[in-house]
């Protein structure tokens, strides 16, 4: 069995990890560290776990497990690293932002198992991707692929849980349900992890990826509108996204267009493809707190220890 640690693990995504670590035929929780819970049970913080998980949270990290999870908010993760012990052989997969770009990456892989399988499965420090940054390259990589990438245009709407559990002005109920906004355009951090990875693929790439966020009034789930020009006919690129993603277990291209619901609590990627006049357009749908998070942490877990991708990850829908 896979010796599990988990560091920051009060948050939306390591209350998501946890869950799928606990139904994982081989992986179990060693312990999950919390600075500001700790002593009290994991199932009082989160609460669905009643029944299934006796553990407390811990104040200190235990470095003989195989495996860490690194939960914390962005711009914790690097001063953890820095400070893990030099006879630690365990592997590590980070869920924050720091280690997402080259420059930055102090060692670490990229975790985008559609983009990267080959050297995540050879790694021993995995960057797991952002949520956006997930639904947006999942809809662009196979056109990146095929050098055919023009200036892109993208509107993505994500559920408040991708804000984190903290309550701020625009997570709160009262001013999100029945609401919608636009925040952080053309400026989002994941840019630059979605921009690398074009290039991986399309060498030479110079044109805009303008994004314009929006925040949804519903919890979970991303939808990423994405069109851009193209000459390829529809049946073409349809061609080439299937033969794109025709080894991924998660990933899959649909003949109908695409809703949030089809994905809420799996790990599961659906891209349609469709072409208006000159304008191709793909829609990307994932969960952002499983696909966008912890599901893909998981899986990237899964590709570092040899198993089967999709092992502890087929997960059903939320029924509604």
């Amino acid at each position: 069995m896979i010796k599990v640690g988990i560091i920051g693990g009060a948050g939306y995504t390591a209350g998501e990890l946890i869950r799928l670590v606990i139904n994982h035929p081989k992986a179990e929780i060693a312990f999950v560290q919390s600075s500001s819970q700790s002593g009290l049970q994991i199932s009082d913080i989160h609460r669905d776990l009643v029944g299934e998980c006796d553990l407390q949270f811990v104040t200190a990290p235990d470095y003989s497990v195989d495996v860490l999870f690194l939960c914390m908010g962005h711009g914790r993760s690097r001063s953890f690293v820095e400070a893990i012990p030099a006879d630690y052989n365990g592997k590590i997969i980070d869920l924050s932002n720091e280690y997402r770009m080259r420059d930055q990456a102090g060692g670490f892989t990229y975790g985008l198992p559609e983009l990267n399988k080959a050297t995540i499965q050879k790694a021993d420090k995995i960057a797991n991707p952002g949520c956006f940054a997930t639904a947006i390259q999942l809809a662009l990589l196979p056109i990146a692929k095929a050098k055919q990438l023009t200036e892109v245009h993208v509107h993505a709407v994500t559920g408040s849980t991708g804000a984190g559990q903290a309550c701020t002005s625009t997570t709160h109920f009262s001013w999100r349900n029945n609401n919608a906004s636009v925040y952080k355009s053309f400026s989002h951090q994941h840019l630059g992890e979605i921009g690398e990875s074009l290039l991986q693929l399309q060498p030479g790439f110079a044109n805009s990826v303008n994004f314009v966020p929006m925040r949804g009034n519903y919890p979970r789930g991303i939808l990423a509108s994405v069109y851009l020009d193209s000459e390829l006919s529809e049946q073409e690129a349809v061609d080439l996204y299937k033969e794109f993603y025709k080894h991924q277990p998660f990933t899959h291209v649909v003949a109908n267009n695409p809703d949030v619901k089809q994905v809420a609590n799996t790990n599961k990627a659906l891209v349609f493809v469709k072409k208006y006049d000159s304008k191709l357009h793909i829609v990307s749908v994932i969960d952002n707190l499983l696909k966008g998070a912890s599901g893909q942490a998981v899986q990237n877990m899964n590709l570092l220890f040899g198993l089967d991708e999709a092992e502890g990850l087929l997960l059903k829908p939320v029924a509604f």
